[in-house]
């Protein structure tokens, strides 16, 4: 079973710096079909998805979601978000972003 990230562009730079596997989406539409796709195949354990595409993961896949326990979505803030809100450096919240998903500390 794998993770994935599935986030804008920006975004996904981070996350691909970590060693995670990522799909950047550029829209909703485009963000919720690679979804669908990722959970069809039943390879992925865990999928973290950036609100900003897809707000409620779950109810954009939750036909597809009906009976699984696998994978877990994960909502997560992109980087265009999270400095919209005030957050102060981008360096320390890619740390923590990628702390947070994958369970170990990197230095960037």
């Amino acid at each position: 079973m794998k993770i994935a990230v599935i986030t804008d562009p920006e975004t996904a730079s981070g996350f691909r710096l970590g060693g995670m596997e990522v799909y950047a989406a550029q829209a909703a539409e485009q963000a919720r079909e690679r979804l669908a796709e990722m959970i069809e195949t039943d390879d992925f354990a865990l999928i973290a998805v950036d609100e900003g595409l897809l707000p409620e993961p779950y109810e954009a896949v939750e036909r597809l979601m009906r009976g699984r326990d696998l994978p877990v979505l994960l909502p997560i803030t992109s980087l265009a978000e999270a400095f919209a809100a005030g957050e102060e450096d981008a360096t320390e919240y890619m740390r923590r972003l990628v702390k947070s998903t994958i369970g170990y500390d990197i230095k960037i």
